[in-house]
Parts: C-alpha cells; sequence; structure tokens
C-alpha cells in the first residue's frame, strides 16, 4: 500500500478487471490516466483544462460528463484513485502532528469554511502529514459509481515520489513541478525533504520571480543548485527559457524516473505517478 492513501471501502462492486483509473481533480481541469496491469502501458491519459476555474458542483458536473463521454472510463476497474490536487493543505512534521488539532494547521494558512472536511496522508518517507481538504462531492460520486476507491492529496503523491528518485542522493536539488495555472517546489538532500510549496501564477515573470525568490530565502546560489523541471513544460517553452537565463544548472526530468510513462518526458508527473 503506497504511504498517504486514504482508503474508502465498500465490499460490493469489487472488480477483477486488468485495468487501473486515476483521476486528478483541481478546479481549474481533470486528468484521467488508465493502466493495463498486465502490460505496465498507459492505455489512456486525457487532460481537461477549463478557461476559469469551476465551482466544485460544475466540477462534478464536468467529471459526470467526462465518464458519459469518454468510453474508456466506462470499463471497469480493480482499483480506482483519485488525486485531489488544490491549494488547502499544509505539512505537518509528525512529530508535532496530533490529528484533533487538524483545523488549527490549515486555518493560519488557507481559507477554510465550518463546512469543510479535513482529513490527512502519512507521508512516512518525510516523516510528516500532508492535511488538506478533499472535494467530498466528488468522492462521494466516486463511491457511488466505483464503491472501493482510495484518494490522497497530490502533494503527498509529489513528495513521496521526488524523495523516492533522490533517496541515493547526499547534495540537494530543487524540483519544480509544472501545471498549466501552479507549480509546486521540492527541494531535497540526504534523503530528506528540505523544503515545499505551492505557487499561482498567470505569466512566464510571476514563474520566474517565485522561483528566485524561494532560491534567495533558500540562501541557493543559481549559479550552483541543480533544477529539475517536471509536468507541463519542454525546451521549447517560454518558461524554461526565461529559466534557463537565471539558473546555470536547468534540466527536464527524463521519462525514465516516471513510474509509468507516456513517452513525453515527464508530463502529468503526479498523475502517473499515482498508482
Amino acid at each position: 500500500m503506497e504511504t498517504g492513501q486514504k482508503i474508502i471501502l465498500k465490499t460490493n462492486n469489487i472488480s477483477t478487471s486488468k485495468y487501473e483509473l486515476s483521476i486528478q481533480v483541481n478546479l481549474s481541469g481533470l486528468s484521467f490516466f488508465v493502466l493495463n496491469l498486465e502490460t505496465a502501458k498507459v492505455t489512456f491519459l486525457k487532460a481537461l483544462q477549463f478557461d476559469k476555474k469551476q465551482t466544485p458542483k460544475n466540477l462534478l458536473d464536468k467529471l459526470t460528463h467526462s465518464f458519459n463521454t469518454f468510453e474508456e472510463l466506462q470499463n471497469q476497474f480493480s482499483k480506482v484513485t483519485v488525486i485531489h490536487d488544490n491549494e488547502l493543505a499544509t505539512l505537518v512534521p509528525k512529530a508535532l502532528f496530533d490529528e484533533t488539532n487538524l483545523v488549527d494547521y490549515l486555518k493560519f494558512n488557507t481559507k477554510i469554511l465550518k463546512t469543510d472536511f479535513i482529513t490527512f496522508d502519512n507521508v512516512q518517507i518525510a516523516d510528516l502529514a500532508v492535511v488538506y481538504v478533499p472535494l467530498v462531492n466528488i468522492n462521494n460520486f466516486i463511491f457511488e459509481r466505483f464503491g472501493s476507491f482510495e484518494y490522497r492529496h497530490s502533494a503527498t503523491v509529489l513528495i513521496n515520489r521526488v524523495l523516492t528518485i533522490e533517496k541515493n542522493s547526499k547534495s540537494l536539488k530543487m524540483y519544480i513541478n509544472i501545471e498549466t495555472s501552479h507549480f509546486e517546489i521540492i527541494t531535497a538532500a540526504n534523503n530528506a525533504l528540505k523544503f515545499y510549496n505551492r505557487f499561482d501564477y498567470n505569466t512566464k515573470e510571476d514563474f520566474i520571480y517565485y522561483l528566485l525568490f524561494t532560491a534567495e530565502q533558500l540562501e541557493l546560489n543559481p549559479e550552483e543548485f541543480p533544477l529539475i523541471l517536471m509536468g507541463v513544460i519542454d525546451e521549447s517553452d517560454e518558461r524554461y527559457k526565461i529559466v534557463y537565463k537565471y539558473i546555470r544548472n536547468v534540466s527536464i526530468l527524463s521519462s525514465d524516473a516516471m513510474l509509468y510513462s507516456n513517452g513525453s518526458n515527464s508530463n502529468h508527473f503526479t498523475l502517473l505517478n499515482s498508482l
């Protein structure tokens, strides 16, 4: 069982299908990944980006429409995973973590409502908990459709995979996972998480500002530290070009570092490392 996963169980509707499904949900988009267990190949990968952020209700409508539209999502699945990709999350070291204080951990750095359901993932590889607000209406829909399923926060998947990649490395590296409207920065060294944060952005100038500001706060020299980019980016991208202008040692993560790959470097990094 992968670290940090949450499981909602239902004894009926359990399938022996050779396919597994992972869904990444964000108010700005939906992504779907179907894995063939027999061949370990990606058989379906689809990302839907919206022009503006949706309400949770509208997002559910779009998810329902997707299941009614794409034949690949109408199969039976032996496992279903939901990745909640949102900014309503925070990291808490396990030494300071108390399950009865979930609201207190979140209320200081994010806006939450009294009616919000708050949960957490255990990330044993980093000895921390990710406290977050999942979209309950999405979970309920998946439960009604499939029965048993697993869910976790995108930060859990990302941190777990990066630290796994870096488990034999002692030198500090910075990883940036880039999505269309946000990105996440992770620094790791000596098999330990040193920094994690998430930033919304609109332009390449926003992107480089947050990157350089983070490097400055961490006292990292742009001439020295290795920077690995992953997600929605390639060397022709304007974001890559502006990063390359300011950071000497920059590269794009190879698809070899992915648990599963669609052959296009590290696009959909979180989704393709979620099963």
